[in-house]
């Protein structure tokens, strides 16, 4: 991609975090993102379709940060319990970096906007990690199918319980108790 549309995307993606952070997602328009970011509508709509397709794509650096951890853990020559899941730990870190802007987002349209992208993210990596892994029990891929949606669920389930409750907990914590009770109950 050119440097220019990048640095453009950036500032656009930078402006929509910051009024969320201050307006809420619902209340921010496009012109409020246009004006933060000091470029013009049509500037916006050569980028992106909408609002929730700029916090959509904003998300693509979380999906590559996480593939690229998935494929280090994969190439590593240890356990499958360690490669299996190996977003988790990166995620947790994520979500505790951006722990402001979710809680500007929750019972938001955006927050459901992001946490679709993200589960969205998740279940593809979990598809990977079963494929490559060859996991004995998930056969079929309905099996398959329901194993990706049950871990992405959890995961989930566990990472807004956690932020929720102030992330109190480190993020390696909440990652073994949740790489626990999910490799226990798929038997990696």
């Amino acid at each position: 991609m050119d440097r220019r549309i990048a640095r453009t995307r950036s500032i656009l993606e930078s402006a929509l975090n910051q009024l969320t952070l201050v307006k809420g997602y619902e209340a921010v328009t496009i012109k409020d993102i246009c004006d933060e970011a000091n470029v013009g509508r049509s500037t916006f709509y050569a980028h992106f379709t909408s609002k929730d397709d700029l916090k959509r794509r904003g998300l693509e650096h979380l999906r590559h940060h996480l593939l690229a951890r998935q494929q280090a853990a994969l190439a590593g020559g240890s356990s499958p319990q360690d490669r299996a899941l190996s977003f988790s730990l990166v995620m947790l870190e994520h979500a505790r970096d951006h722990a402001a802007l979710y809680k500007a987002l929750v019972g938001d349209r955006g927050g459901s906007v992001a946490l679709g992208m993200i589960r969205e993210i998740l279940g593809e990596l979990i598809r990977t990690d079963l494929a490559r892994l060859d996991m004995e029990r998930v056969r079929g891929p309905a099996d398959r199918e329901a194993t990706v949606h049950y871990l992405v669920g959890a995961f989930m389930s566990v990472m807004i319980w956690w932020l929720d409750s102030g992330a109190k907990l480190a993020p390696g914590e909440v990652d073994t108790l949740f790489r626990h009770l999910s490799l226990e109950g798929i038997d990696v």
